[in-house]
């Protein structure tokens, strides 16, 4: 995803990079994957544009799941991965489901924000049912603004979530984890934003962090950060790992990004297919291994 964090004046893929549950960090609806305690985190992947299926063998060596879209990402007029999630299923890959929300300069007014969020949410869950996705798994907005939302985007956001649960399914962010300060002292992460507005956690937050702390860098640990070590303490997804590099943030990282900027697979030894990296308290962080 390639990601750009907003300045407050204006405002939480994948470019040709995406970057990309329920969890015991937050509060959440029933998923399927409810009642399992995350004893460690798990590694995967995501970006804007499928990789190709002679990269599913090599990626799967490192990463035990994997962005899909629902939607064409932010920057695209068609969506690579429509039709599969078979394959990435016979390969063994969890499931990050994602679908493209607005930019703040899309809403004219609270009524088309809710009109559009409305319309967003059944376009998910339909796209959803027609890749096979089974009801009760999490579809990801992806909000690339950083900071305090307006709340035209909240009004917005809550007509999404509210019409996608009537689907069957349950709302979860993509989002910015990272401080924007907005006045002396003061400094607001979108993820903590939204959450504030959504008094009953019911949104899973899957929040994107590249900075250097936390982050480890462009890196692919046996045993990955947990993703409340974003600074997002109820975070179920944490992005560390962003395609192309964003060198301010990334001049203190440890583990050192390709020369070209971006973050490549250990496996992938021909750069072929630059990434964005995660963590996650499950495996299937979506929940959308299963059928229907």
């Amino acid at each position: 995803m390639k990601f750009v964090l907003v300045r407050l004046s204006l405002l939480c893929t994948l470019g040709v990079s995406v970057l990309t549950f329920s969890s015991a960090l937050f509060i959440a609806p029933p998923s399927p994957q409810a009642g399992r305690e995350p004893s460690r985190s798990y590694l995967g992947f995501d970006r804007n544009i499928y990789p190709g299926d002679p990269s599913l063998p090599i990626l799967r060596k490192s990463f035990v799941f994997t962005s899909y879209w629902l939607s064409p990402p932010p920057g695209e007029k068609r969506n690579t991965w429509k039709g599969k999630r078979e394959l990435l299923l016979s390969h063994g890959f969890g499931f990050l489901v994602l679908y493209r929300g607005p930019d703040s300069g899309e809403l004219k007014n609270e009524t088309d924000a809710k009109e559009k969020g409305n319309k967003g949410a059944g376009e998910a869950a339909t796209a959803a049912k027609e890749e096979g996705f089974a009801v009760g798994m999490i579809i990801f907005l992806d909000i690339e603004e950083g900071g305090r939302l307006p709340e035209i985007y909240h009004a917005y956001l809550r007509a999404w979530s509210e019409e996608l649960k009537r689907a069957g399914f349950v709302p979860g962010v993509y989002c910015s984890g990272i401080p924007v300060k907005e006045e002396p002292g003061v400094s607001i992460t979108t993820a903590d934003d939204i959450r504030s507005h959504e008094p009953s956690h019911e949104i899973a937050i899957w929040a994107y962090n590249d900075a250097c702390p936390p982050s480890p860098g462009c890196a692919f640990p046996e045993h990955p950060p947990a993703p409340s070590a974003s600074g997002i303490s109820y975070a179920a997804v944490w992005q560390f790992a962003q395609s192309p590099r964003r060198r301010k943030l990334t001049a203190r990282c440890p583990a050192k990004y390709s020369p070209d900027g971006n973050c490549y697979a250990p496996g992938d030894t021909a750069h072929a297919w630059f990434l964005d990296v995660n963590s996650a308290s499950l495996p299937d962080p979506s929940g959308g291994g299963g059928n229907n």
